[in-house]
């Protein structure tokens, strides 16, 4: 055991060695502690213990999400929290409401996405006029639904 151990430490300090004087610099370790920690630093050890350390701490899924510890926040209404459990509530009525191009599910669906009241029907008729490409088939999923909407919007 211990003489695997001693053969696995003298291999990352030749990997690390041989990657510093090669002037590569990679950045694998994502965000999170360990990165914040070690990230400054070049080379294949320290990125091992950058990314070891994220993962003792189980913090890199809370940074995603919050957009702390060097981690980018997420954009875009996917991120929006109210959005995604009234679509996830309510996908069979917005569904009818999108594909008839009104009606009070659609209407909340305005409200919660911040639509101004002089753009309201042109987002219905996009929505509308963009169904099949909202709800793709009978098995999507809530998350689809709102990532499909965002896409059509963009699109615009």
């Amino acid at each position: 055991m211990k003489k695997s151990v001693s053969l696995l430490v003298l291999f990352m300090l030749v990997a690390a060695i041989s990657i510093a004087e090669a002037g590569v610099v990679r950045n694998n370790a994502g965000c999170g502690v360990g990165s914040m920690i070690f990230g400054d630093k070049d080379g294949l050890l320290f990125e091992i213990l950058a990314t070891t350390t994220n993962g003792i701490c189980g913090n890199q899924t809370f940074g995603m999400t919050s957009g702390t510890l060097g981690c980018a926040p997420m954009k875009g209404i996917v991120s929006n929290e109210k959005i995604n459990l009234y679509v996830a509530d309510n996908m069979d009525n917005l569904a009818k409401d999108i594909a008839k191009g009104n009606g009070e599910y659609l209407e909340t669906l305005a409200l919660l996405m911040n639509v101004p009241e002089s753009e309201k029907q042109q987002f219905f008729t996009k929505l509308q006029s963009n169904f099949n490409k909202i709800y793709t088939s009978n098995d999507v999923t809530s998350t689809e639904v709102v990532k499909n909407i965002e896409a059509v919007l963009q699109n615009s």
